[in-house]
């Protein structure tokens, strides 16, 4: 897979990706991610992204020229499956759609910044939007970094443990179980006993309806 995200702060978003199973990712050749840098694509003096929005109002919005640019560049080589805006107003992130995103080949990520982006770019370029909550962030970025992170974990080869992503929550419209590790008594704290049994399958029962207990405690649209 290939993720090539456009922004005009490329040093934003450049860490998520220099470390941890994002690094790991990469360095094994399973995703190429390429950040570019919209200004590198202005056709104004001083690198010039951004303009005053037509009818007045507070805020700077991206022009159209730039992103059009890049886009373009980007097309003519390779086909993109989506070209996705991080969007508050887009279609919801969750475990389904990242599920479908980790199926496609190359994909483009544009981040939006100040007051968002020229509506022709929408119109004309994107073919899909996407938000990763009902707020507003400063810009794009983080939230491309959040949308990359679902995908790339799921990409064959990229846990060590391919069943981890599997028993992460949503994968199966629950809430994760609790998780616990050594030591198996801390100041009289202890470890439910079934999970120290080593009975797999008394286990997995347990596993199961602590999914559905907390999932009906704190998550109760999900059982919908």
């Amino acid at each position: 897979m290939q993720i090539d995200i456009i922004t005009c702060l490329p040093s934003l978003i450049e860490s998520p990706f220099s470390h941890s199973i994002l690094k790991r990712a990469q360095d094994k050749d399973l995703v190429k991610v390429h950040i570019h840098d919209l200004r590198d694509y202005a056709t104004k003096k001083h690198r010039q992204v951004d303009d005053y929005a037509y009818g007045g109002g507070a805020g700077m919005v991206l022009m159209i020229e730039p992103i059009a640019r890049c886009i373009e560049h980007l097309k003519s080589h390779r086909q993109y499956d989506e070209v996705i805006y991080m969007s508050p107003d887009g279609t919801l992130l969750n475990q389904n759609l990242a599920n479908g995103l980790s199926l496609l080949k190359n994909m483009i990520i544009l981040c939006g910044h100040y007051k968002g982006i020229d509506e022709r770019v929408r119109e004309h370029f994107v073919t899909r939007e996407i938000s990763i909550g009902n707020y507003v962030l400063s810009g794009g970025e983080l939230a491309a970094a959040v949308l990359a992170d679902t995908v790339i974990r799921l990409l064959p080869g990229v846990l060590s443990d391919e069943t981890s992503a599997l028993s992460d929550s949503f994968q199966d419209d629950l809430i994760a179980p609790p998780v616990y590790t050594r030591p198996a008594d801390f100041q009289g704290f202890k470890v439910p006993d079934v999970l120290l049994s080593g009975h797999e399958a008394n286990i997995d029962t347990w596993r199961h309806e602590q999914s559905l207990l907390r999932t009906q405690q704190r998550r109760p649209e999900l059982l919908e």
